[in-house]
């Protein structure tokens, strides 16, 4: 059995994917849009050693796999691999031709990541917010484009700009949380500051942004002082967990939750509400998975390895419920998650018209990590595998009071 032969019994005849390797064997057409690519075999060795997501990222971000064409097109027709077609003797002969790959283990990429430690505390988080936030502002601009905002938009319609969506998106949680002018807002994993430059121009507002990336902080801090804003805005490069202030507002936390950990929720949203002043409102905008009957496996996918370490999703009522449990009253929720597979087409197109300059400001291995996982994550949106949820929770007042308006004002 070669590659080629392989390949097209694993996946089969009809994904309209086609296969070469460097064994010389092929399989499908080879001016075809969409190509796997086994260029050593090392490639074998790492795919045979972690028959998973693991193993095709890391003989992909080495190189010696490649995907020809776009990859999200490739991943999708792949997409979810259905094995049950294999009969015994097929395993078997696959075993028996390709096992002894298994027991080479060659050396992951540098890009891979196990952090030590316990998880989720300070030292760690801070750890795992430097791996995948302090690449290079400069990368991330490429990726993210003017707006510098790392989370999911919000479009109009499909057509707008994705600018016009990072801006709809910031717009959206400040009139859910009711912003107006002299109001205290801190919003917590920050980034480049987007949020807080937005609420502090557009709704008058003073603001406190936190980020455990020193990169993203200083990229915000210099925003800030451009547009004029220092006496009413700040970004900290801190934990959220040392933010002293109280009597805020409203709270936002735009993509920080799922670095929280699920058995850190209760004090994480507990933490917050205990910042809020009476009829103060918080917006938890966060990626979830779409339920909880599958274990997570974080400790061994690539996106934990490579990309997000000691990132933990959770199906959306687990949140909820936590959200709920630390004392906030839930008044509005919302899953976004089509919005941001076509905030993921944006961020893709952008990787692909600045590939070079990427590659040259980051290197080629974490330049094909991100092509790797942005396409991914497209998909996974897309397939709903992963969702976006916006929750919407209010501290009440003596007596039961929300401050909300009879209906929301927002849509």
């Amino acid at each position: 059995m070669n590659l080629a032969d392989a390949f097209s019994l694993i996946a089969g005849t009809q994904r309209n994917v086609s296969f070469r390797a460097y064994d010389g064997s092929t399989f499908g057409p080879q001016d075809h849009d969409a190509i796997i690519e086994i260029n050593t075999p090392r490639a074998v060795e790492y795919l045979a050693g972690a028959p998973s997501q693991l193993g095709l990222a890391r003989a992909y971000v080495n190189g010696d796999l490649d995907i020809v064409g776009d990859a999200y097109t490739t991943l999708s027709r792949l997409y979810p691999l259905d094995n049950s077609h294999l009969t015994l003797g097929d395993k078997f002969q696959l075993v028996k031709t390709f096992g002894h790959y298994a027991l080479k283990r060659p050396t992951p990429p540098a890009q891979e990541r196990v952090l030590s430690g316990s998880r989720h505390s300070k030292k760690r988080d801070a750890e795992a917010i430097h791996h995948h936030y302090d690449v290079s502002n400069t990368f991330y601009r490429w990726v993210l484009g003017p707006s510098m905002a790392y989370t999911c938009a919000v479009f109009p319609n499909a057509q707008v700009s994705l600018e016009t969506a990072q801006e709809a998106k910031f717009d959206l949680v400040a009139r859910k949380l009711g912003l107006a002018p002299g109001m205290k807002l801190l919003d917590v994993g920050c980034g480049w500051g987007g949020m807080v430059l937005h609420a502090v121009k557009n709704y008058g507002v003073t603001a406190i942004g936190v980020t455990l990336s020193a990169q993203q902080a200083e990229w915000g801090q210099k925003a800030i002082a451009d547009a004029g804003l220092s006496d009413r805005a700040e970004i900290r490069f801190s934990d959220y967990r040392d933010v002293n202030e109280t009597d805020f507002d409203a709270i936002s936390s735009i993509g920080l939750t799922e670095h929280i950990g699920r058995d850190n929720y209760p004090s994480y949203f507990s933490f917050l509400y205990d910042k809020l002043k009476p009829e103060g409102r918080m917006l938890n905008h966060t990626i979830t998975r779409p339920d909880d009957s599958e274990p997570t496996h974080y400790r061994t996918s690539f996106i934990n390895r490579y990309v997000f370490p000691d990132g933990e999703l959770s199906g959306p009522g687990v949140i909820m419920s936590a959200f709920n449990d630390s004392g906030f009253e839930i008044r509005h929720e919302e899953n976004l998650r089509e919005h941001y597979a076509l905030t993921l087409k944006h961020w893709c197109d952008n990787l692909e018209n600045h590939w070079d300059e990427a590659v040259a400001e980051a290197g080629l291995g974490t330049a094909r990590v991100w092509r790797l996982y942005m396409a991914a994550s497209r998909m996974g949106f897309d397939l709903n595998t992963i969702q976006l949820h916006q929750m919407l929770g209010v501290k009440l007042g003596p007596r039961g009071k929300s401050g909300m308006p009879l209906r929301p004002n927002f849509s």
